[in-house]
């Protein structure tokens, strides 16, 4: 039998880095979603202030497996 995925947005926000806003959508995801197997950037921005980068944000899709009845 094959396999069926759902996609879903996201967008994660750090003042540290990109890498971290990933993350923090992932881990933040993964505590109310099962199956998580993959994800795809959309998008890149930031906030600046007086001149600097005081956030980063990061809009992904994250794909999971729809469980089968049997699971």
């Amino acid at each position: 039998m094959g396999k069926v995925y759902k996609k879903i947005e996201l967008v994660g926000v750090s003042t540290t880095s990109l890498e971290d806003a990933i993350k923090v959508a992932i881990e933040r995801a993964s505590k109310t979603l099962k199956h998580l197997s993959w994800f795809e950037i959309k998008e890149i921005r930031g906030s600046i202030r007086d001149g600097k980068v005081v956030e980063y944000q990061v809009v992904l899709n994250v794909g999971f497996r729809v469980e089968d009845e049997e699971s």
